[in-house]
């Protein structure tokens, strides 16, 4: 999924090396275009931050899309369905 820091926050500022363990939660049937989710992310010394994330899914199509694995499964599915 396409996702975005918000304007002033990036990897870097966040010190990511990418031994960290990333949780984003809100990834079902309630997800939205354009959502705002929180990331949990959780360094190797234990800290932990919560960030927020644009998911740059900025269409119902789009989202259709995401749901069936991607615009391919998506259109075979349709034929066949």
């Amino acid at each position: 999924m396409p996702l975005t820091f918000e304007a002033g926050t990036s990897w870097d500022s966040l010190g990511l090396t990418g031994a960290e363990t990333v949780t984003i939660d809100a990834l079902g049937e309630s997800l939205a275009p354009r959502q705002t989710l929180k990331a949990k992310i959780v360094y190797p010394d234990g800290e932990t931050k919560e960030v927020p994330l644009l998911a740059r899914i900025d269409t119902l199509d789009e989202l259709e899309y995401f749901r069936n694995g991607g615009i391919l499964p998506y259109v075979l599915r349709q034929l066949l369905g």
